[in-house]
């Protein structure tokens, strides 16, 4: 352990900068690589930390990364392999070059803004924006999204959805390293209004704040994460009936993320110490 946090220190810049305000930079956005080691993913996703991440090659002809200035491309490898299969096949049945928005930073942790999730490498943001010509480098670094979602957020907006956004959230949900794919409630209304006999994968996709124009997957632990915390497992059945109900009563009403708890939750240990021995030394 002692190594991986000599190694961080290496690479972490210092926080003479680092001021209270808050559009501050935290300090995980101080780590420009990742931290060597094997991989590990630590906590939870909303707090932990990664050792050992990989970078998404920026380069692939299945899919292109947005901003990746903000250095929000990193990961487990668990991670990084799901992309890279999931947009191969997508690629195969010719969907569209798939839009990979942002997944975790080089050590994981907490963003300044954007996100409470994203903390420890198995989380990505896979944008509902197939295309058939690749972005431009300005493209990628100020995107625009379609919003998929009517201005009464009960129902899709049909001109802006393509059979093709389906089959991208299928093969997503059918991968068995997935353990359940966020998604605005009105698009998991369209889900479960055209996927026919074939429905099992449904119970991964759960309505939830936000995602208007994008999916949020969430992997399940790997094994060898002995101090990551999952999530509970999805209700059985194909979350189509009262669930996503309550969610639709009011959805015009919901918020675009969650509402922020007052209270910072305590690092993980491991996460914890590498923050500690970073301040020590700065």
């Amino acid at each position: 352990m002692k190594r991986w946090i000599i190694t961080a220190l290496l690479i972490i810049t210092p926080l003479s900068s680092f001021s209270a305000t808050t559009h501050a930079l935290t300090p995980w956005q101080r780590i420009k690589a990742p931290i060597k080691a094997s991989p590990h993913a630590i906590g939870e996703v909303n707090n932990g930390c990664i050792i050992g991440s990989q970078a998404l090659p920026l380069q692939n002809s299945a899919y292109q990364v947005l901003r990746a200035d903000k250095l929000r491309y990193f990961g487990h490898p668990d991670l990084i392999n799901f992309i890279q299969r999931v947009t191969q096949k997508a690629q195969k049945e010719e969907l569209g070059t798939v839009l990979i928005g942002d997944m975790a930073m080089p050590a994981g942790g907490r963003f300044t803004s954007g996100h409470r999730s994203h903390q420890n490498g198995l989380d990505v943001d896979i944008w509902l924006q197939l295309t058939d010509k690749r972005w431009s480098a300005q493209q990628l670094k100020k995107p625009v999204a379609i919003d998929l979602v009517d201005s009464n957020g009960k129902q899709v907006i049909e001109a802006h959805w393509t059979s093709n956004i389906t089959r991208l959230i299928k093969l997503s949900a059918q991968d068995n390293a997935v353990a359940r794919i966020f998604v605005h409630p009105a698009i998991k209304r369209k889900l479960c209004e055209t996927a026919g006999n074939e429905r099992q994968w449904l119970r991964k996709i759960r309505p939830w704040f936000g995602h208007r124009a994008h999916m949020h997957i969430r992997l399940n632990c790997p094994k060898e994460s002995k101090e990551c915390i999952a999530q509970p497992i999805p209700p059985y059945g194909d979350g189509c009936g009262s669930e996503l109900a309550s969610w639709l009563e009011d959805s015009h009403a919901l918020p675009s993320v969650k509402p922020q708890d007052q209270k910072v939750p305590l690092l993980p240990a491991t996460c914890q110490k590498l923050v500690d021995h970073h301040f020590k030394v700065n």
